[in-house]
């Protein structure tokens, strides 16, 4: 790992300033005894102010009174807190920009964005910094830096793990997922934040979905479909299939109707009365969010109800579904709004399907693409968090091997 300099200089950019020195022993003789993380500046960490990426908010917040629950969870099983990292604003962004605190390094690609809104989390760990990172993932916020910085990321079952202690965004949807070098020890934090189940299913068949990988650049799509090749030996079949009865992109609508009308029942008084100032993006994300009504969210609710449907029965018979988890390599640092507008778009075209099923997801880094790191996802049937951890593991092995 890469430490810490002795003067604290941050040279990622990826910890929060207001939590400079942090530092918390985990217990002795858990089972992560000797591992460091790093959590998103939207976990409670008692002491210490949860600042949500945004100043205004920082500044109404009180030193927090006890520890979120998987902060706690992975202090008393031994591992060891290190800083708090920076969040795009709310967690409102997949770009990883913050026009307030900077935007934390891409270790793997330094003249592209780290993605976010767990930017500070990815950085630290795509850089040595710390051994794992907690995140949220609601829309992709786990998901997709873990693609962009080319270390495996985990979306768990929308459920599995309590929000306690949690900045909430959009309840439906949230989710505290992590990062980690090696799948070996992204299972390991599973077994900490999930409870290990003891006997699993194993995962035998594998969906490769077209119109995902229609929807993404040819070059990241050749690179998936390489290492999907490879993960065939892991499986007695495979296919391919579209996953969508429509399209991705009325999915994805699907999806935002309802994440925004969450969104603005939860931070939209603050925002009316607060009146913070926000970078030009979020601005526009919280804009859409405060013009959705129930009538729109009403509409929306009986199509989620048929698509998460929909996905049960796909993924039935310990099925796995396979698609890129981000249409192209990370955008680069100086993108234009209107480029991050548009790779914003491609992305939640593919980050909505396990949102809107509230299933396990996990980014497994795929190969580099004009020296950037891409990701292939797979998507598990809701509560196969275990089983999609384990076939990680497998995959790791079998790709070291090969």
């Amino acid at each position: 790992m890469i430490p810490l300099p002795d003067d604290g200089q941050d040279l990622l950019g990826a910890f929060c300033v207001h939590t400079a020195g942090l530092h918390i022993a985990g217990q002795a003789g858990g089972p992560l005894e000797g591992l460091s993380f790093t959590v998103k500046d939207l976990f409670d960490v008692a002491g210490v102010r949860t600042g949500g990426g945004n100043p205004t908010w920082l500044e109404e917040q009180l030193p927090a009174q006890s520890h979120a629950w998987a902060v706690a969870r992975l202090l008393q099983a031994g591992a060891t807190l290190v800083g708090k990292t920076i969040t795009d604003e709310l967690a409102f962004s997949l770009t990883g920009i913050n026009i307030h605190y900077g935007t934390p390094l891409n270790p793997k690609a330094p003249d592209r964005t780290p993605g976010g809104s767990s930017s500070g989390s990815v950085s630290a760990v795509a850089g040595g910094i710390v051994d794992f990172a907690i995140g949220t993932d609601t829309g992709g916020s786990v998901r997709v830096p873990a693609s962009y910085c080319g270390v495996y990321g985990f979306r768990p079952t929308h459920g599995r793990i309590p929000l306690d202690g949690v900045v909430r965004f959009a309840p439906s949807y949230d989710t505290v997922g992590w990062f980690a070098r090696e799948a070996q020890l992204l299972q390991r934090v599973g077994f900490t934040l999930l409870g290990h189940s003891g006997a699993q299913q194993k995962l035998v068949r594998i969906l490769r979905a077209d119109d995902a990988f229609a929807g993404v650049e040819p070059e990241t799509a050749a690179v998936c479909d390489a290492l999907l090749k490879r993960l065939a030996i892991l499986v007695e079949s495979t296919d391919s299939i579209r996953v969508c009865d429509t399209t991705l992109n009325e999915w994805t609508e699907v999806f935002r109707t309802l994440r925004s009308l969450e969104v603005w029942q939860n931070k939209g008084s603050w925002i009316e009365r607060a009146k913070p100032h926000f970078g030009p993006d979020i601005a526009r994300n919280f804009a859409v969010a405060a013009r959705t009504t129930e009538g729109d969210a009403a509409r929306a609710r009986p199509r989620r109800a048929a698509i998460s449907q929909r996905l049960v029965k796909l993924l039935a018979g310990d099925t796995l579904i396979a698609l890129p988890t981000t249409p192209s390599p990370a955008p680069q640092r100086e993108a234009s709004h209107a480029e991050l507008d548009r790779i914003r778009d491609r992305t939640q075209a593919l980050t909505c399907i396990a949102g809107l099923g509230g299933l396990p997801q996990i980014n497994i880094p795929a190969g580099v693409v004009d020296g950037a790191p891409v990701g292939l996802s797979l998507i598990a049937a809701f509560g196969s968090d275990e089983e999609l951890l384990a076939f990680a593991v497998r995959a790791e092995e079998a790709v070291r091997k090969s």
